[in-house]
């Protein structure tokens, strides 16, 4: 019976790849490519978001600041040091682990924990953003933009289905990554940071390095999110890669889908994915996506604190029930 259930979770992996990978050749248009492209990119840094808020229990308000400094962490090593952006993914990864490492540590440190260290990471990441502002070398308020320079080298393609896959090879890391935590020692002392920091303690969890690792883990993923995020729109500012939106999409598209799941950030995706673009075509109001964005997170903590993967569960669950 265990291998029947390991068969079939195989099964879905492959056969959600095998979706993925044969999406932008079925839907050919602009729009379905660049839906596709949106999706998988919240699905990536929700992703990153979730195995620390998810897996550990690690509430944060700030992921943007990994985030930020991704993505001037990219696009600096690309225009100040005339380096292939093609190394600004794993200088990016670096920036946003360090600055992982470092907030960990002095927050956990500290003591700091549920709200406390939700809004810790939070004055962090306006911190990061109020420098950034006023620094030469990340162009100040002016922000910084990448010239056009299409070709495989460069990190940009003609055709956006090039970084479809681009962002589709992370996007199937992170939730590599997740399987892995699932069923790794790793991820089991996570798990019991997340239900009972004291009781991790009494078994022998070393929880102050077990929380300073996945949120350096954490960090280094969502930098990454935020290099490609550079090298799709060819411009940042303190504003846009800093802004508290990002940090609410991150959240949003975990919880939405379930947080703690391995496929709950890609469920999350797709819906924020599908609203993003409705209330960019409907309305040119500024803030209606956020104003959405906490009133679907308001309805899914007040009826569904677990996601709309444990509604799907439950369907499974009934069917499986009046099918005896």
């Amino acid at each position: 019976m265990k291998d029947l259930s390991v068969r079939q979770s195989w099964l879905l992996h492959g056969g959600l790849l095998a979706i993925a990978v044969i999406f932008p050749f079925v839907f050919k248009s602009s729009f379905a490519v660049n839906f596709g492209v949106l999706a998988l990119f919240y699905a990536f840094i929700g992703q990153s978001w979730n195995i620390a808020g998810g897996f550990a229990g690690q509430l944060s308000f700030g992921h943007v600041a990994f985030f930020g400094v991704g993505a001037y962490a990219s696009t600096i090593v690309q225009l100040r040091f005339g380096m292939s952006p093609w190394l600004g993914l794993p200088a990016s990864a670096l920036a946003g682990g360090l600055v992982g490492a470092v907030i960990a540590g002095l927050s956990f440190r500290a003591g700091l924990k549920g709200s406390y260290f939700a809004l810790i990471t939070l004055a962090f990441a306006e911190v990061l953003r109020i420098t950034s502002n006023s620094l030469e070398i990340t162009g100040g308020g002016l922000g910084m933009l990448i010239p056009m320079k299409a070709g495989i080298s460069n990190f940009q393609f003609s055709e956006r289905i090039g970084f479809y896959f681009v962002i589709l090879a992370l996007t199937v890391g992170s939730v590599a990554l997740a399987i892995w935590l699932k069923g790794s020692r790793f991820g089991a002392q996570l798990a019991a940071i997340r239900e009972n920091e004291d009781a991790a303690k009494a078994l022998g969890i070393n929880v102050f390095a077990e929380k300073v690792k996945i949120l350096t883990l954490s960090g280094a993923m969502c930098g990454m999110g935020g290099s490609f995020f550079a090298q799709y729109f060819l411009y940042i500012d303190p504003s846009i890669v800093f802004g508290v939106d990002k940090s609410v999409e991150m959240l949003l598209v975990s919880m939405i889908g379930g947080a703690g799941t391995i496929y709950g950030p890609l469920i999350g995706a797709v819906l924020l994915a599908g609203l993003s673009e409705y209330t960019r075509a409907l309305t040119s109001i500024q803030g209606l996506s956020l104003v959405l964005y906490g009133a679907l997170l308001v309805i899914i903590i007040a009826f569904l604190p677990n996601g709309l993967i444990d509604l799907f569960k439950r369907r499974k669950a009934h069917i499986s029930k009046a099918g005896q």
